[in-house]
C-alpha cells in the first residue's frame, strides 16, 4: 500500500479540496493537522520550503504542493474512481480556466467583501455579485460544473459553497442567495448532500466559532 500523508488544517478550504479527491477515490491517507497560524511544523517546511503553507500532499516519500497541482496528481495517479477531470484536451484546458479563475478572482474577493468595512467592502460586494453571475451562467442547466457528476471545478469552489456562506452570515451579508443565484443554489445544495462532501466538511458549528472570533478580534483591533 503506498504510503499517503496530506498536511493540512481541519478548517481549511484547500486542505479539503485534497481531502475530498482523495475521498472520492478512495485513497486512504493520514492526515497531519497543522496549526498554520502559529506554527508551522518541521515536517510542513521541510517538504514546503518555497511557499511554506498547507497543503502539501506526500506519496511515498515525495512532496506535491499547491492544490490545483495536487488535485491534478491525484487524477493522474489513482485512476479508479470518477475522474476529476475529463479526458478530451479541450475539456480539460476549461477546467484548468475555471479553476484559476476561482482561485484567482472569486475566492480573493469574496473573502475580502466578509472582512472589509465601507467603501471598501461596497466595492468587493459589487465584484463578487459580477463573479458569481458568472459562475451561475457557467453552470447554465447543469447539475454540476462538469456535468452530471462532480469534478476538479466543484471540488476548487468548495469555498463558495460552505466557507463563504458561514462567513457572509457573520458578517450580515447576503451577496450570494438563492433568490439572486438559483443555479448556484442549487449547486451548493447538490454538492453539499454528496455523502463523501457531507461526511467530510468541518463541523459547522467549530467553524463559524473560528471565524466568529476572528471577527471579533479583527472588531477589537479595529477600535
Amino acid at each position: 500500500m503506498a504510503e499517503v500523508k496530506l498536511f493540512g488544517n481541519w478548517g481549511s478550504p484547500f486542505s479539503g479540496r485534497i481531502e475530498f479527491a482523495l475521498k472520492l477515490k478512495g485513497v486512504e491517507y493520514e492526515f497531519i493537522d497543522e496549526d498554520i497560524y502559529n506554527y508551522k511544523s518541521p515536517l510542513l517546511l521541510k517538504y514546503n520550503p518555497v511557499h511554506k503553507k498547507i497543503p502539501v500532499l506526500v506519496h511515498n516519500g515525495k512532496p506535491i504542493c499547491e492544490s490545483l497541482v495536487i488535485l491534478e496528481y491525484i487524477d493522474e495517479t489513482w485512476e479508479k474512481g470518477p475522474s476529476l477531470l475529463p479526458k478530451d484536451p479541450y475539456e480539460r484546458a476549461l477546467v484548468r480556466f475555471w479553476t484559476k479563475f476561482l482561485d484567482e478572482k472569486c475566492v480573493p474577493t469574496l473573502w475580502k467583501t466578509c472582512w472589509s468595512i465601507g467603501e471598501e467592502q461596497e466595492k468587493a460586494k459589487e465584484e463578487s455579485t459580477e463573479l458569481l453571475k458568472i459562475l451561475e451562467g457557467t453552470l447554465s442547466d447543469k447539475k454540476f460544473f462538469g456535468g452530471d457528476s462532480i469534478g476538479m471545478v466543484d471540488i476548487v469552489a468548495n469555498f463558495i459553497s460552505y466557507w463563504f456562506i458561514i462567513l457572509q452570515e457573520l458578517a450580515g451579508l447576503q451577496v450570494l442567495t438563492k433568490e439572486k443565484f438559483p443555479k448556484l443554489g442549487a449547486w451548493i445544495d447538490d454538492y453539499l448532500n454528496c455523502n463523501i462532501i457531507k461526511e467530510n466538511l468541518p463541523p459547522k458549528d467549530k467553524l463559524t466559532a473560528y471565524f466568529r472570533a476572528r471577527f471579533e478580534a479583527a472588531a477589537a483591533a479595529a477600535k
